[in-house]
């Protein structure tokens, strides 16, 4: 693939990333061709955008059909005071181009399921998911396993968070198939089991952590730089300030 130049305005925009000999030239210019779709504009999804934005994504996709309210403020800090009752993706758009005018943005302001996910995920070199229910999470992540697209998953509660990227249709190191997220999670819980951050409550930075690890995993997915969290659960305790990682593998009934 022929990468994209990058003209005077961006060499300066992105010189702090351009002077690391990991990114470098190159790496800027995967980024520029990168399109990255990322499924939920709100607490996950806000740092996610904003990080990537100003790194130099060429194209970010934004599935979301909610609208923003004031109790999204706490944490969805994409959005201001003055775009309440917008759709969050339009809202997320304008702040993407107020942050980088270089980046292409495509909304779909719909939501996500099982039948429209596949041709959605695959229009897209990447996955960042940014959902806060299990039916969707499911669904973006057999889709990116079905389309062969890599999948940054974060998922956050009260206090603590988790991370981890998916690339089951890949290989380990060891020849084995890499686990995906029915590894994890074979099934959905019952409803009502796990209570949504609105029953439970989230503090707003812990978002900002768990979403902006996830631009970093993105970016490293991109630019082909480091040890992407694939196999890797990493947990993140907020209130003990503590990160521990867990492997996890492919079970025996997904081989």
């Amino acid at each position: 693939m022929t990468l994209p130049s990058l003209n005077d305005d961006e060499l300066e925009r992105y010189a702090r990333h351009i002077v690391l000999p990991e990114i470098g030239g190159a790496g800027q210019r995967r980024l520029k061709a990168a399109r990255v779709l990322v499924v939920g504009a709100g607490g996950l999804g806000a740092p996610v955008l904003a990080y990537l934005a100003a790194a130099g994504v060429g194209t970010l996709g934004i599935i979301d059909d909610d609208e923003v309210s004031l109790s999204n403020l706490q944490r969805q800090i994409i959005h201001g005071t003055e775009s309440l009752s917008r759709p969050k993706a339009e809202s997320a758009r304008d702040a993407i181009l107020r942050i980088n005018p270089h980046v292409k943005v495509e909304l779909h302001q719909l939501r996500l399921t099982p039948g429209n996910a596949p041709a959605l995920v695959a229009a897209y070199d990447l996955t960042v998911d940014g959902t806060d229910n299990f039916e969707t999470r499911f669904a973006v992540a057999d889709a990116c396993e079905r389309e062969r697209r890599p999948l940054v998953h974060a998922a956050v509660g009260r206090f603590d968070g988790s991370l981890t990227v998916l690339k089951p249709f890949e290989v380990n190191e060891d020849g084995g198939q890499n686990p995906s997220y029915r590894d994890l999670f074979p099934e959905p819980p019952p409803p009502g089991l796990v209570p949504s951050c609105a029953a439970a409550g989230v503090v707003g930075a812990l978002v900002g952590v768990m979403g902006t690890l996830q631009a970093m995993e993105a970016i490293k997915l991109i630019t082909g730089i480091g040890e992407p969290l694939v196999g890797r659960l990493l947990l993140y305790d907020a209130l003990a300030a503590r990160f521990d990682t867990i492997r996890y593998k492919r079970s025996a009934d997904s081989q």
